[in-house]
């Protein structure tokens, strides 16, 4: 409904939300917000990162903030991050990025984005693969994969980045190449680090577009992923 104004405007405020609190069905909920008060205590995890680029690993741990802790809308949000490693050479621009990253944890809202700007850096040396046959374009590119691991396991990002219809074609393909070339254990693995370390892929598979699997294997006159999918004759 319009409202007609007559008098001379003097002054005027923008008015908003409280950003703290939202008023729900259940009471006042407690939102992610930048003036949240750090806890004396956060729980977390740390995540190991081995790379070929340094003899020295590093270690990522993210902690995260309960939000409405025994209530139905309790939640878990990340609130800061710290890397460290004996290797010095990346010191600089890694404190930058933890104190970025924690900034953007802390502003609120949807974080998740991170994960693809990170993964979209690529190192002007060149990238290399992680075991089980997985490419990372840099450092920072796994990075955003630890943040990626992170929020899947809280909650905020879906554990399966794939449809029920897409699951069920990769499901399809991997058994049709089983049937023809592979063992079962070769071809119904996750490409995730294998307990001795190697590919769960034929060692032929080359390299995928889309998911920087080399799990891409030639079926039918086509280059098929056996990880996500993805075929050139599609």
């Amino acid at each position: 409904m319009a409202i007609k104004i007559d008098s001379k405007i003097i002054d005027y405020d923008v008015a908003k939300a409280d950003a703290e609190r939202t008023q729900g069905s259940g009471g006042d909920i407690e939102q992610m917000h930048e003036k949240i008060q750090r806890p004396e205590a956060l729980v977390g995890r740390t995540y190991k990162i081995k790379t070929p680029l340094s003899e020295h690993a590093l270690y990522v741990t993210i902690n995260d903030v309960v939000l409405n802790p025994g209530t139905p809308h309790e939640v878990r949000r990340p609130f800061e991050i710290f890397i460290n490693s004996k290797n010095m050479d990346h010191f600089q621009w890694i404190v930058a990025l933890t104190r970025i990253v924690s900034a953007v944890f802390r502003k609120g809202g949807d974080c998740t984005f991170l994960v693809e700007e990170l993964r979209s850096v690529f190192d002007p040396r060149g990238g290399y693969f992680k075991r089980g046959g997985r490419f990372m374009p840099s450092l920072v590119a796994e990075i955003g994969d630890v943040i990626e691991q992170h929020l899947k396991s809280i909650g905020l990002l879906d554990e399966n980045t794939l449809d029920a219809h897409q699951q069920a074609f990769v499901q399809a393909k991997r058994a049709e190449f089983d049937s023809r070339q592979a063992p079962v254990s070769q071809v119904a693995a996750d490409c995730e680090d294998s307990a001795n370390g190697e590919s769960p892929y034929p060692e032929s598979a080359v390299l995928c577009p889309r998911c920087h699997t080399k799990a891409m294997v030639q079926m039918e006159g086509c280059l098929t992923c056996l990880s996500c999918g993805e075929s050139k004759c599609s």
